[in-house]
């Protein structure tokens, strides 16, 4: 009989310790229950509790890939954008996540409504692409790309393409305009 109570705590406290995957963790590797191996057929069973919608673009020769959006059942909020590596096949993985939603965030609190000084603070700055409308911002250590809108920088700063941008030339209030990972 004693046994029996010894299992039945043991398996009590197995149960009780059971932790629960955050489906709004972002990490290196994964996002929720999302990871970089996920293939293109698993997602209805990752996003089982939300809605799939996918973009098929009709003509696989242009080289563009088919976004797959998420939504959460309920509100129709968009949650995330998925770029296959591969448009047209279902057992292609993940290159590309774009984060919409604010409740993604990783350990550090980073989230789609940080601040280049937060990012700036916390990572080390891979590189920064001078663009047309934007910077791209790579952090290579944790699989993301950030972009801001040339509107937050110094008048002076906004219209050359070939300038330079150093990140101390960039504003710690500036905001993410995108948050992608990337997964290679």
């Amino acid at each position: 009989m004693r046994n029996y109570l010894f299992i039945g705590l043991l398996l009590g406290l197995f149960v009780a310790c059971e932790t629960k995957a955050d489906p709004f963790a972002i990490r290196k590797h994964s996002i929720g229950l999302l990871t970089d191996s996920t293939k293109v057929n698993a997602l209805k069973v990752v996003f089982s509790n939300d809605s799939i919608s996918k973009y098929i673009g009709g003509d696989e020769f242009t080289g563009s890939t088919n976004t797959i959006s998420i939504f959460e059942k309920g509100t129709g909020k968009l949650l995330l954008e998925l770029d296959p590596n591969y448009a047209l096949d279902s057992l292609s993985t993940i290159r590309t996540v774009r984060i919409m939603d604010e409740r993604f965030k990783n350990k550090d609190g980073l989230n789609t409504r940080s601040t280049f000084g937060d990012i700036n603070s916390k990572y080390t700055i891979s590189s920064i692409q001078n663009t047309l409308r934007s910077l791209i911002i790579s952090v290579d250590e944790i699989n993301v790309y950030f972009t801001l809108n040339k509107t937050e920088l110094p008048e002076e700063m906004r219209y050359d393409m070939t300038q330079k941008i150093e990140a101390i030339s960039i504003p710690e209030t500036a905001k993410i305009k995108d948050f992608y990972i990337q997964w290679y």
